[in-house]
This record gives structure tokens, sequence and C-alpha cells, in this order.
């Protein structure tokens, strides 16, 4: 009864995976992590700090692994009003992020909002987030793939598909990766790592732990829309090209809320400038 009364409350933390080497947006992310990686002059990193503190969070967990070290110059241990610490994550070659959602286990001990470290999204969309047990998710595209989900009448998640799974003809709406999760929740999905990670499943996606729980009545997740708002997912460079120009006005190009200061690691330039994100776009285009 205590946990249910907690789990009405606001969400004031959040758990950031970082670990991987984001290969996909080579050569940006040779000398740098793929959440340092500039979209029209700030990193996605640099937003997302903004909107969290925006939205009043106190506690930042961020899972770490590759160039784990040009994250934590860049943050430090206190953003604005928010307390950042670190999880590193030694198999981030070799695993996948149920393996970084898994190393938070010990750390988390509170509802949460789960966010992966390649996301730019206007931060209004957020507002609805804030409260546990909460999936973001948008009408699935033609360009879309990945994870996506069913919904009801209810707004609530009736079932993840894998990537091209077939809906038999219910609307399909892609998962954002933005989850808020209760205790309660976190309780249970603990429970189903520790089991996929004790089988050697770490090279599986969470949203499969998700999926199971979901089928079984163990979780619930009430949709929130990410339609209307500008959102985009950063894995290529081509994603990079759309993204800047999603993200071009002055709204979204100024730092409004913390001023950051210049990371320690100024020899390594932490700009796009190895390949502009149009000329990716054109030699992309071309190549199609």
């Amino acid at each position: 009864m205590k946990h249910g009364h907690q789990d009405k409350k606001r969400i004031s933390t959040a758990l950031l995976l970082a670990a991987g080497t984001g290969s996909r947006l080579y050569p940006l992310t040779q000398n740098a992590p793929k959440c340092l990686t500039i979209v029209n002059g700030i990193s996605i990193l640099e937003r997302m700090i903004n909107i969290l503190n925006q939205h009043g969070f106190k506690r930042l967990v961020v899972v770490t692994g590759y160039l784990e070290n040009y994250i934590k110059d860049f943050l430090g241990d206190q953003m604005g009003g928010i307390k950042v610490e670190y999880i590193f994550s030694p198999l981030y070659k070799s695993t996948n992020n149920i393996y970084s959602l898994w190393m938070a286990r010990k750390v988390i001990s509170e509802p949460f909002l789960l966010l992966e470290s390649d996301l730019v999204f206007d931060e209004s969309l957020l507002d609805d987030m804030l409260y546990p047990d909460r999936l973001a998710a948008a009408r699935l595209q033609p360009w879309m793939n990945g994870t996506s989900v069913t919904i009801n009448k209810s707004k609530k998640v009736k079932a993840f598909l894998a990537d091209k799974a077939d809906s038999f003809g219910e609307i399909k709406y892609k998962t954002v990766n933005i989850y808020s999760i209760s205790l309660k929740s976190w309780n249970g999905i603990v429970q189903r790592l520790d089991k996929s990670i004790s089988d050697g499943k770490v090279n599986d996606y969470y949203e499969t732990v998700f999926a199971q729980m979901i089928v079984d009545g163990s979780l619930s997740f009430e949709s929130v829309s990410f339609d209307g708002k500008p959102w985009y997912e950063i894995d290529t460079l081509a994603d990079l090209a759309i993204a800047e120009k999603l993200f071009l006005s002055d709204k979204y190009m100024d730092v409004k809320t913390v001023p950051l200061s210049a990371p320690r690691f100024l020899d390594t330039p932490l700009s796009n400038d190895v390949i502009p994100a149009k000329k990716a776009a054109e030699a992309l285009s071309v190549a199609k």
C-alpha cells in the first residue's frame, strides 16, 4: 500500500542508457559517445539534461560503457538541480540494452523515467510522462522500424510487436524508447531481467521482457502520444540529417536552462565536422 501511494507522485528520477558504441553513426562516434553527437550546435545529451531540469528532475543515473569518461567529464556529478550518478557496464561491446537496464537493478529503488541516449524531442512531450507506468508512442509511419505496440480504447498497451510483425489489422504505434516505471513494476521487471541474464540472453532488448509481462498481465503501460510535436531517434547519419531539419528553429537551438561548461576533453573535437549531416544525407541518397 505504501508503494502504491508513492507511485502516484510525480517522478523525479531518470535512468539514461548510454553504454553503446553508436557504430552506425561512425565516424562521428569514433572519438565521442553517441549521446554527445551535435544536433544544430547542441549535443543530444545537453538537450536531454535541459529538458529534465525543466521538468524538475532531481536524480539522474547514467549507465555508461563506450568512452564513459567523456560523458562523466561532460556531466560531472551535478547538472543544475540534478544529482548525477554513474554505473559502468564493462560488457558494453558484447551486450544489448537489456544488460544495461539490468545493471541498474541495485541502484534504482524508486519510480523512474527510462530513456535511451539517442533521442531528441520537444520538451513538452515529456509533460504526460511524469507519472508511473506510461509508455511514449507515435503512430507508426512507413519509414519507421523497430519495436511497436498495439493500444486498446483505454490507451493501455495490448501487445509489443517485433519489427515488421503483423498486427492483424490493428493500428501499430512506434515505441519512442521513453518509459515511466513504478516501483512495483520495476520490482517485477528486475525479476524477469535476472532470469534473462542468467539464461545468457544478454543480447536481447529489454522490450522482450516488457512484452512477456504485458502478455501475462504482470505489467501495464498507459500510452502517451508523441504525435504532433517533433521527436527523432538518431541511429545513423541519415537520421542525424533529418533531426537537424526537425530542430532548426531558435526554440530548439537555444540552451535555456543549464549553462554547461566546456568538457575537459576539448583536445578531441566534439563536432560533426568529419562528415556534415547534409553531405552525409546526399551521399546516402546517391547511394540509393
